[in-house]
């Protein structure tokens, strides 16, 4: 019994010492964050330029005589 009593003492150092660690490199990673975040709240964003819209022309309307006339022409209409 003893013998599994100080496997379980070196057991729950190891998962205490683990869990030290995953904490601390946490803790550095939120500094490293928040010191970002405050550098690019210091920083003024670029002002973007609105795209122009783009002009399209106009496409020429067929007239319902040039349509039929297609469709004729076409062999829909019978």
């Amino acid at each position: 019994m003893r013998v599994a009593a100080v496997e379980g003492a070196k057991a729950r150092a190891d998962y205490d010492a683990n869990n030290i660690a995953v904490r601390k490199n946490m803790e550095r990673l939120r500094l490293l964050r928040l010191a970002k975040e405050a550098e690019q709240a210091a920083q003024p964003q670029p002002v973007k330029a609105k795209a122009k819209a783009k002009k399209t022309a106009a496409k020429p309307t067929a007239t319902l005589s040039e349509w039929m006339r297609t469709e004729k022409n076409s062999g829909r209409m019978t």
